[in-house]
């Protein structure tokens, strides 16, 4: 008998020490044991929020398309870590969306299940009756210069175009940003009622290389259990001199140019100078600005070959891409310029700043202090830079 007792406690002894942990997601079932393992060591409010962190992670810290892909990607994700790290990393995925939630915060989602909850629910917060989508943008930051961010806020309507109200819900909400059809931006939230605050987009967060024409459009999609909607907003103004600018091109003043020597000159005697290629670059003779000036000015005119011949700048592409008239210098009509200064200058670079007023082919006016980087290219000054400043 006492053996057959000791047997028994050194089996339950062997089946505790077998529970997980830590995530193992060598495969779905894997993952799902060990989670199972890992909630059931819990209280049942930290089973809630770490059902919570799970879903914040796959929802919003992966990126796949469909659950089972999601489910992976979550592995890999979470692989070998413990709940506290898991708790972490949801805080962490949360903030940069801008969720209002929190590992700490008391429970707030509902019931999360990240593998599918099979039975039938009484009431499910998700099936919001709603017709379509309304944004609403609410400009802020501005300190004298312009805005520096856009508060993009979405708000479900009904058919007669009144807003649903709703609580409970766990509605995945998505924030897509784009110019001229391009993709910028995506961002994920959650909207939980209609309260929703939305999305915050702060203007440094977009490159003013890929907004030429000062406008962004802005599309969100909403989740629902019995439909997903969606809405675009075209044309939304940014601040220019609030969006990332590129940094200037980088030059390394250490690069030794090893010296050239004729492999067919007899031992002994010292290559001729005049017959030996130069190994240092020819000096440009002009005047950077002046680069900068005749640029200006042959895109004010539309002469935009002179214009792109007189730059060396990848992030300005093909002349296509320069000469789009909707996204690139052919959507300008005239340049006024009203200063240009060289700020520095080497053999190699140089740095100009320009004050003009740019208007465009509807009417629109721009002042712009831009700051052009040129490079020496065979002893001419070629356009490597375009940064606008504030």
């Amino acid at each position: 008998m006492k053996k057959a007792t000791f047997l028994l406690m050194f089996g339950l002894a062997i089946l505790t020490s077998c529970k997980k942990d830590h995530v193992d997601a060598s495969s779905t079932q894997a993952l799902q044991s060990s989670i199972n393992d890992m909630t059931s060591s819990l209280s049942t409010i930290q089973q809630i929020k770490f059902n919570e962190a799970l879903y914040v992670l796959k929802t919003f810290g992966v990126e796949a398309e469909g659950d089972i892909n999601e489910l992976k990607a979550l592995g890999q994700l979470i692989d070998g870590k413990k709940v506290p790290e898991i708790l972490s990393l949801a805080d962490q995925v949360a903030q940069k969306n801008g969720m209002d939630w929190a590992s700490t915060a008391p429970p707030s989602l509902g019931n999360m299940d990240i593998f599918g909850d099979l039975n039938a629910k009484e009431v499910d917060g998700n099936d919001v009756r709603a017709s379509s989508v309304n944004i609403v943008t609410r400009y802020s930051g501005d300190a004298g210069d312009g805005p520096t961010a856009v508060q993009i806020i979405p708000r479900l309507v009904d058919t007669a175009g009144n807003p649903v109200t709703f609580t409970g819900a766990t509605l995945e909400t998505t924030l897509e940003v784009f110019n001229n059809g391009v993709k910028l931006s995506t961002a994920k939230n959650i909207m939980q009622d209609n309260n929703f605050k939305g999305f915050h987009l702060k203007f440094s967060s977009l490159s003013a290389e890929r907004i030429t024409d000062g406008k962004i459009d802005i599309t969100v999609t909403v989740k629902t259990t019995a439909k997903t909607i969606k809405m675009t907003k075209i044309g939304l103004d940014v601040n220019p001199s609030a969006l990332r600018m590129p940094e200037p091109p980088k030059v390394d003043s250490t690069a030794i140019t090893e010296p050239t020597f004729d492999p067919n000159a007899p031992t002994g005697t010292t290559p001729d100078p005049a017959t030996t290629p130069s190994t240092t670059p020819k000096s440009p003779t002009a005047d950077p600005k002046s680069t900068v000036s005749k640029f200006l000015n042959n895109v004010s005119s539309q002469n935009l070959k002179a214009a792109f011949d007189a730059s060396s700048n990848p992030s300005w592409g093909s002349y296509d891409a320069f000469s789009n008239t909707t996204s690139g210098f052919g959507a300008v009509k005239n340049v006024s310029v009203k200063n240009i200064s060289t700020n520095s200058s080497t053999s190699n670079s140089a740095s100009v700043n320009a004050t003009y007023d740019v208007t465009d082919k509807s009417g629109k006016t721009t002042a712009l202090k831009v700051t052009f980087g040129l490079k020496n290219v065979n002893g001419d000054w070629k356009i490597s830079s375009y940064k606008i400043n504030p």
